[in-house]
């Protein structure tokens, strides 16, 4: 009987260890996913074939399928040689050139790739390749383009209706190109709007976005079961990114996301419920970490989550080298990342050394064959899905290359809609607007008159700095849209950006606000708009003076504290970042030549405003939330009492106002208001983006010191003086710290040593230079290494009131020398690593 006893006891304990191993992932986490039956059902015909086609398939086939570089990295000749599944254009290339492409250059290069991907010629499968590219707010990279307004405006409209519309013609004009994959609906639910991608969010209402992740879907799609999916006006959406990334703490762009699964399913996972269930077939991993884990190489949520309890059978693709920032791994060997549930990985330059590592790693049995296997299934059946090997070339597909359907006037009439419904009227005192459009009007403002400006980010270039309207053809800035409506009505307009006037205007209409940025540059610190200098509030202030009523125009990604500017404003609008249609804004502050309304305003926040600068987590739900506009505010021409009372202006209540903010001058692009230029005797040119800027003695490109394009790498060629120039647009006023014995600080790479002399020269005004000699310093530096530089402030003058007008600095040389820099900041730190005192220059 005690035997007995013994073996049912120890049967007991087995069979438990055993059911404690056979929970399911949410047992063990503790957290129900949804499962969610896409309505794209697993067809036998297409899972008989990928079954087919897997098993003719070698190694490296497989391998190669699960890769996308970037097109400037690889060649046509090279997708045959490695059999590569997808390529991808980022980080401002266009067609795989740094600047602008016609549409037969973009379809000759998809036809390049699309022949050799099917070129059987070596014994090899042939297999469709698709391209995939940002059309973030509208085919966005492509010249002539129809630009609707970012996600946060969209946000403000809550027209479900319209999204799908917006997601038909964004799908419609990217295939022109001859490109069949966009990566988007971007889901993101912010909950820090210090964040730079704040913009890329519909709301930080979870509600929000899981209301348009599925229309979107549809409209770039086709719905589901019907004929209209993936038809020839269809392409591939791509859901992004799974999962937290607006949840970052800090704000910090790929940085940590702190919260509880329960947190992660029920704010950030809103719009992947909605939009796997229209039939989303693909979803990009984030670069964010999960309570301190890479979600790249977090198998929890990339394949137990996702795949398994949600039941997703598409597959996952990867962000730009996110494998390389899951721990252990690099860009060029990330078993992890592919282990941990990614089927397709973004690796824009390293990809054969990926190819021949993954490829060792299953060798190794580090990666298992039935990953691999599995991996390459998912992306067959989505290829199968969407009619990737039916579709024939892209230059004999129905769109591709027809600027007909680029920016048509049907287009461009959904997005002038967008625009009007996005925007948020939050202060309208003695119901100034809407305004006669037979008076004398005034418009001014830096961004009245510019289409990329009030487009943002991911418009043509990357961090969306543009050369000008040109870039834009058939595309209406606001002043062109104000201009139009008053001149129809008998009205007079002038446009002035500094706020001057031949004749007194009856009302002036200013137009001002964020420049573009795109991720990692589009971070900061707090949310007081021109915290140093106050630009733009100076022309509100010039005009308010002479008894003339204003009316702002706010162009922004995200809410920012602008008390002192809506102050300084009778009418204050958010247009965030309406895009290339400026009609849709004077649409709404015009009424018509009758008197009658035109249009009204309808948008309502889908963010939260601040009432102080450092509310950067202010969101709707919140515990002690205190905004100064809240959620679903927005102001309509139905309101009366509208008048709203002075606001505050006083920032001393701020937790980081009792030591001087770092001045950052260039960290990761230039900061507002400083540019970067190169200058030699040919002239100055401006650095814009990644783009590579050359002169005869001196040429600039773009480099990744920690996250892509946030340094830049200058090559001075010698014979001749030739400098790299931070420049403020306005005087900057450094004397406060220089009395705290504030450093200029910056990480440099020295690639090749200086061999003349160096000098860093600060300019503060006309007959004003002041330089320091860095030659020895420069050249100690050990070579190809990262290495902190920082400059006691006031070895550049003995004088502390030369820098009440502080404008540019300067690094200049008369010879050869490759320097790499960034993070330039003016700061006051006790950091000795680097700092150089006035005795050692």
């Amino acid at each position: 009987m005690e035997t007995i006893n013994k073996y049912f006891f120890l049967t007991v304990i087995v069979l438990g260890l055993i059911a404690c191993d056979q929970k399911t992932d949410s047992q063990v986490s503790g957290v129900e996913w949804p499962s969610i039956q896409s309505p794209i059902a697993k067809d036998k015909t297409i899972e008989n074939r990928v079954t087919e086609m897997l098993e003719k398939m070698t190694l490296e086939e497989k391998v190669g399928q699960m890769m996308q570089p970037e097109v400037r990295y690889i060649t046509p000749e090279q997708v045959k040689q490695f059999h590569i599944g997808s390529v991808l254009n980022g980080g401002g290339s266009i067609a795989g050139k740094d600047g602008y492409a016609t549409l037969a250059e973009w379809v000759q290069r998809a036809d390049d790739y699309y022949y050799a991907s099917v070129d059987d010629s070596d014994g090899a499968v042939p297999i469709p390749i698709f391209w995939g590219t940002d059309s973030m707010h509208g085919a966005s990279n492509i010249i002539g383009a129809t630009i609707f307004p970012h996600n946060i405006g969209l946000g403000a409209m809550r027209n479900p209706e319209l999204m799908e519309k917006i997601g038909h013609v964004t799908a419609i004009e990217t295939l022109t190109s001859g490109v069949d994959w966009l990566f988007a609906p971007t889901v993101a639910v912010v909950r820090n709007d210090r964040w730079g991608r704040t913009y890329e969010s519909f709301s930080e209402n979870p509600e929000v976005v899981k209301s348009y992740a599925a229309p979107v879907v549809k409209g770039i799609q086709g719905k589901a079961n019907t004929p209209s999916l993936f038809a020839e006006d269809r392409l591939l959406a791509n859901v992004k990114h799974f999962l937290g990334d607006g949840g970052t703490q800090y704000g910090i762009d790929q940085g940590n996301t702190m919260a509880s699964e329960k947190e992660l399913r029920d704010i950030h996972g809103q719009g992947y419920f909605s939009a796997l269930a229209e039939g989303a077939q693909v979803v990009m991993a984030s670069f964010n970490s999960w309570n301190g884990e890479k979600v790249h190489g977090n198998k929890h949520l990339l394949t137990d989550v996702l795949k398994n309890q949600m039941g997703f059978d598409g597959f996952v693709v990867s962000d730009w080298n996110g494998h390389g920032q899951v721990k252990g791994c690099s860009n060029e060997s990330c078993p992890q990342a592919i282990n941990a549930g990614i089927d397709m990985v973004m690796v824009p330059s390293d990809w054969q050394a990926l190819i021949a590592n993954t490829i060792e790693s299953v060798k190794q049995g580090d990666i298992p064959m039935s990953r691999i296997d599995d991996a390459v299934t998912r992306i067959l059946r989505v290829k199968m899905r969407m009619g990737l090997f039916d579709r024939g070339a892209p230059s004999q597909r129905k769109f591709s290359g027809k600027y007909e359907f680029l920016g048509s006037d049907e287009h461009r009439a959904v997005a002038r809609q967008s625009v009007r419904e996005s925007l948020v009227l939050l202060k309208n005192n003695q119901n100034i607007l809407p305004l006669s459009a037979k008076q004398k009007v005034l418009v001014a403002g830096p961004a009245a008159d510019d289409i990329g400006w009030a487009s943002g980010g991911w418009t043509v270039t990357w961090q969306g700095v543009t050369d000008s309207n040109k870039d834009f053809p058939d595309g209406t800035s606001i002043y062109q849209g104000i201009k139009a409506v008053v001149e129809q009505a008998d009205g007079q307009v002038e446009l002035n950006e500094a706020g001057n006037f031949s004749e007194k205007p009856d009302v002036a209409i200013v137009v001002y606000g964020e420049k573009p940025y795109a991720e990692m540059q589009g971070d900061i610190k707090h949310l007081g708009y021109q915290s140093n200098v106050h630009v733009d509030l100076k022309i509100l202030n010039k005009l308010k003076d002479q008894g003339i009523p204003v009316v702002s125009v706010f162009l922004s990604g995200r809410p920012l504290w602008v008390n002192k500017e809506i102050n300084a404003s009778d009418a204050f609008v958010a247009a965030w970042l309406p895009g290339s249609e400026g009609q849709g804004v004077a649409d709404v502050l015009f009424s018509r030549v009758n008197g009658e309304m035109n249009y009204d305003f309808s948008g309502k926040l889908s963010f939260s405003w601040p009432k102080y600068r450092h509310q950067e987590i202010l969101n709707w739900g919140d515990e002690n939330y205190d905004p100064l506009f809240a959620y679903g505010f927005g102001l309509t021409y139905q309101d009366k009492n509208t008048n709203l009372d002075l606001l505050p202006e006083d920032v001393s209540f701020d937790k980081d106002v009792a030591q001087l903010e770092p001045v950052d001058i260039f960290v990761g692009r230039p900061v507002e208001p400083w540019q970067a230029y190169i200058q030699d005797s040919q002239g100055k040119i401006s650095i814009r983006n990644m783009l590579p800027e050359q002169s005869t003695h001196i040429q600039s490109f773009s480099e990744d010191k920690t996250t892509q394009g946030d340094s830049r790498r200058v090559i001075w060629q010698g014979d001749a003086l030739a400098s790299l120039i931070f420049e403020s647009e306005q005087s900057v006023n450094l004397a406060q710290y220089v009395k705290q014995n504030a450093v200029l600080s910056a990480d440099v790479r020295v690639l090749t040593k200086p061999v003349k002399a160096v000098s860093l020269q600060l300019d503060c005004g006309e007959g004003c230079k002041k330089s320091v000699d860095l030659t020895e310093t420069l050249k100690q530096i050990p070579g190809h290494v990262w290495t902190p530089l920082s400059i006691e402030l006031d070895c550049l003058s003995s004088e502390s009131n030369v820098f009440d007008q502080t404008e540019a600095f300067a690094i200049s040389t008369e010879g050869s020398m490759e320097l790499v820099v960034a993070n330039l900041r003016v700061e006051i730190s006790d950091d000795q690593r680097g700092r150089m005192s006035c005795d050692a220059l």
